[in-house]
């Protein structure tokens, strides 16, 4: 498979993989994920688009804290259930980053 085909499989499982890491009350940004990864995270994004409900998609937001819009704008209610702190609409990044090892 080429660049161009679209994303390694092996990258898809380290991406999945590496979101289901992420605890509860906790969150990672696209950002976040790629410099784990070594890859950039509009390619975060675009796998993120390929997998199923049963990664924790909620859990990965925008760099500076916003939620995901997908799945009918309900990540916000998942972030909050978890415990995971805000600062009005957005997650408060100083306190929820995970951070990988």
């Amino acid at each position: 498979m080429t660049e161009a085909d679209g994303p390694a499989v092996d990258l898809i499982d380290e991406v999945r993989s590496t979101v289901n890491t992420i605890p509860d009350g906790k969150v990672a940004s696209y950002s976040d994920i790629g410099a784990h990864l070594g890859v950039g995270p509009r390619r975060i994004g675009r796998i993120m688009g390929l997998l199923d409900d049963d990664v924790a998609w909620w859990r990965v937001v925008y760099s500076d804290g916003r939620p995901a819009v997908c799945h009918c704008g309900t990540a916000p209610q998942i972030l909050a259930a978890e415990g995971t702190p805000f600062t009005g609409e957005r997650v408060a990044m100083t306190h929820a980053r995970h951070r990988f090892d």
